[in-house]
């Protein structure tokens, strides 16, 4: 194979790998059609005092996960039955934020990149560099899935103590908060919370962002009750210079803003009818054409929704179910009395 690409989450790539730093042993699942290979890379590892797993496909290495905890998966992209992209495109959504070595012999760089662009992670062309470059490759891949490790158990020791990022509770209403927030936030499904104004609905919508795989993306939120009705779509999609009087230059909407994070629609009950149609199909597609636009744009953000009112007459029924596959509702103060001293909840936001 020839200038390989490597695929890891962004964060991996900017860790430096010191010489000093210990040796680092770890699982790896090796996964590859062609059985010769995928032998011949878990002897080499074996020998380098990795724990090795090896699986044909991306559906048999999906199987082999749910009883071998691999700190590193590294995986060919062509493979019958469920290819490298689908493999990972299938960790992202179980929000399993394995970091990933794709080794792949495209003949062409650009569709490499194509596929790589809808996964969890980024493609980085590189050579291979021998058994020593690979070695050191996976010590860093180690090193960053046991770091997320560590950072995960000590936002769940601090949850249990009552803290989760500027969320502060000991009382069970805000332990089930914490734990939904958690459970919640490694996948990509769309959450709308329901809560008082004052209750806290934007720092539950930061902490969901924080805590998942795309915490180093952006959060761009937008209130549907602060904008005029004729300045929302332009806001939420974007528009082109000239698109309307005083359109004096191109600008992205909140969706482009928000590619590789999450949006937060605020008070979508807010959300004018008119534009609910647009919305609904953005979501579904995810492609928005900016106004007097004449391409659709692809874009990847996590949707979340806040609301403090009853939204069965404000919302398209369809647009109500696209946004609540998972709610949470966030209870007034007057409801958890014992948080009153620890929590900052009375002045939050929102």
């Amino acid at each position: 194979m020839t200038a390989p690409p490597v695929l890891f989450p962004p964060r991996l790539a900017k860790i430096e790998v010191d010489a000093r730093l210990p040796v680092v042993s770890g699982r790896i699942l090796i996964v590859d059609d062609d059985e010769r290979q995928r032998t011949a890379m878990a002897a080499m590892l074996s020998d380098c005092d990795f724990d090795t797993q090896v699986a044909a496909d991306g559906q048999e290495a999906l199987e082999r996960l749910t009883a071998f905890n691999a700190d590193v998966i590294v995986s060919d992209l062509v493979m019958p039955r469920m290819d490298g992209f689908e493999l990972l495109r299938n960790l992202k959504e179980r929000g399993d934020l394995t970091p990933a070595i794709a080794l792949t012999a495209f003949g062409s760089m650009e569709k490499a990149l194509s596929g790589g662009s809808r996964s969890q992670g980024i493609l980085v062309p590189g050579e291979a560099g021998g058994t020593r470059a690979f070695k050191t490759l996976l010590e860093r891949a180690i090193r960053y899935k046991r770091s997320l490790q560590r950072t995960d158990a000590l936002k769940r020791d601090l949850s249990l103590r009552g803290v989760l990022g500027d969320l502060v509770g000991v009382s069970p209403a805000m332990q089930q908060i914490f734990s939904l927030i958690r459970q919640v936030a490694p996948t990509s499904a769309p959450v709308l919370i329901r809560g008082e104004s004052g209750t806290g609905k934007e720092l539950v919508a930061r902490e969901i962002h924080k805590c998942s795989p795309r915490c180093d993306g952006p959060f761009v939120a937008i209130n549907a009750a602060a904008l005029p009705e004729t300045l929302v779509e332009s806001e939420l999609f974007g528009h082109e210079k000239g698109a309307y009087t005083g359109a004096m230059e191109r600008s992205a909407g909140c969706f482009e803003q928000a590619h590789g994070g999450t949006l937060l629609l605020d008070e979508i009950g807010e959300m004018p009818q008119s534009i609910q149609p647009k919305l609904l199909r953005v979501i579904e597609d995810l492609r928005v054409r900016r106004l007097g636009g004449k391409h659709e744009i692809a874009v990847d953000a996590r949707i979340l929704a806040a609301t403090s009112q009853e939204l069965g007459t404000h919302l398209r029924e369809e647009l109500l179910l696209s946004l609540s596959v998972f709610q949470i509702v966030v209870p007034p103060l007057r409801e958890h009395k014992e948080d009153i001293r620890r929590s900052p909840m009375s002045c939050c936001r929102t």
